[in-house]
């Protein structure tokens, strides 16, 4: 298999393109945990709550993981591949729980909301963005 140096290349706008992704996720959360708090948010059903709790977790622990990502791929310490494996798997359980439950509400809808519907659709890409960088740091060698 190929090294992972060959592939920083890819890495790094993957890196780049999910700390935008899970900045976003993070925003829209916080604005809908924001509006539910106050009593003003409108168009959710029974998976709202879950849904913005844990896209506000895997928002946390994604931005976190791409940091520790970033500072492999710049530093490139064989050391730091463990850490940063670690983070990246971690990161995508918990974007997985997200991902579940804005699958569920998909599923049972009435959602008229156009926030809570982009905040669903960036929990659906980031899990997959985020998936595509774990394979490729668990699928190329060290």
């Amino acid at each position: 298999m190929a090294s992972y140096a060959k592939h920083r290349g890819l890495a790094a706008p993957l890196l780049g393109v999910n700390l935008v992704l899970y900045i976003i996720l993070l925003g829209l959360a916080s604005w809908a945990l924001d509006e539910q708090l106050d009593g003003h948010l409108a168009g959710g059903n029974q998976a709202t709550s879950d849904l913005i709790r844990f896209s506000l977790i895997a928002g946390v622990v994604g931005i976190a993981s791409v940091l520790v990502g970033l500072f492999h791929l710049k530093h490139r310490r064989s050391e730091s591949h463990g850490g940063a494996g670690s983070a990246a798997v971690i990161a995508l359980l918990l974007t997985l729980l997200a991902f579940g439950v804005a699958c569920k509400q998909v599923h049972v809808g009435y959602i008229y909301s156009d926030r809570l519907k982009a905040l669903e659709a960036f929990a659906i890409v980031v899990a997959a963005t985020q998936l595509l960088y774990v394979l490729l740091m668990y699928f190329a060698d060290e």
